[in-house]
């Protein structure tokens, strides 16, 4: 198979989702779907669920959150540029997620990694820190 758009009316949501590489396996894809990580036009759906070309659907992928228009189907995964070409995501979803980015790169801006490992004095206190969480 080639991965092009196939010329169907409709198909599966979990193998359109994995199809246009929001998710690694298809089985991933049929999970998030089960626990509510998507929604097809504000609906709760089954993975079993037909979508056809225009529905709206949000996706939950970790932090990020996708809001897209479906553009073509397919059943069979291809290269990136195919899949994107699947969908079509709003301008306020890429929006959000450029700043959730720089929300986290920023939160990162004052963190510098030790230069070295911790010596025996100083494992010893991170060990005595760890026993207050116990208390």
């Amino acid at each position: 198979m080639s991965g092009e758009v196939v010329a169907v009316a409709s198909i599966r949501l979990d193998i359109w989702l994995w199809a246009a590489r929001f998710f690694k396996t298809r089985s991933l894809a049929k999970q998030a779907v089960d626990t509510g990580k998507v929604d097809v036009e504000g609906q709760r759906p089954k993975s079993s669920r037909a979508i056809r070309i225009g529905d709206a659907l949000r996706v939950q992928r970790g932090d990020e959150i996708f809001e897209i228009a479906v553009r073509g189907l397919s059943a069979s995964r291809g290269s990136a540029p195919v899949a994107q070409a699947l969908y079509e995501e709003t301008q306020a979803s890429k929006q959000a997620r450029d700043e959730l980015r720089l929300r986290r790169a920023a939160e990162r801006t004052g963190y510098q990694a030790p230069e070295h490992r911790p010596d025996k004095r100083a494992r010893r206190l991170i060990r005595a820190l760890g026993d207050l969480d116990a208390l």
